[in-house]
């Protein structure tokens, strides 16, 4: 993959041709982790549109410059790895770093938190990881599940409530 300092800098500073030519560049690439990764060849292409999306917007959000490599390829398996869990209808936790998990040390509680999350109808569930995992907006979500904000709003709302009852029990 070329890696190309000055590139990928002019793409974090907002330089929007810089971006897109990073990103023509990096879809090989991209392709090639995402046919070794993903179930299916749609998956990977899949996988591949998704994260060139997530690149083109969270490309402020890298750290260092050195480490483009590594964080595209990463994506690109956790976009494998969300198909995969969406295929067979399983939610899987972020790792024992995410935030998420910042005020929750203790394992049980993690188990237990996964498994009311896993507890959820579908529809909660979808918007619940989509929203607290993958990080998306409220508008995000809403346009892939081709909702209206407000239902997408609802959905977070009785999913949370669902999760703390089942915690409660």
């Amino acid at each position: 993959m070329p890696n190309d300092p000055a590139l990928i800098a002019a793409a974090q500073q907002g330089d929007e041709a810089a971006l897109l030519r990073l990103l023509e560049t990096s879809q090989p690439d991209l392709r090639r982790i995402a046919a070794t990764q993903c179930a299916s060849a749609a998956d990977a292409d899949d996988a591949v549109q998704e994260s060139l999306w997530l690149v083109y917007r969270r490309i402020g959000a890298l750290r260092t410059i050195g480490s483009y490599t590594a964080w595209l390829f990463s994506i690109v398996r956790h976009e494998c790895q969300r198909l995969m869990r969406r295929m067979r209808g399983q939610v899987a936790l972020p790792e024992e770093d995410h935030p998420l998990f910042a005020c929750y040390a203790t394992p049980d509680l993690r188990i237990d938190l996964a498994a009311a999350i896993q507890s959820l109808p579908d529809k909660y569930r979808e918007a619940i990881v989509l929203r607290d995992f993958e990080e998306y907006s409220i508008t995000e979500i809403a346009n892939a599940l081709r909702l209206t904000r407000e239902a997408v709003k609802s959905r977070i709302h009785r999913g949370r409530e669902m999760i703390r009852d089942y915690l409660r029990n």
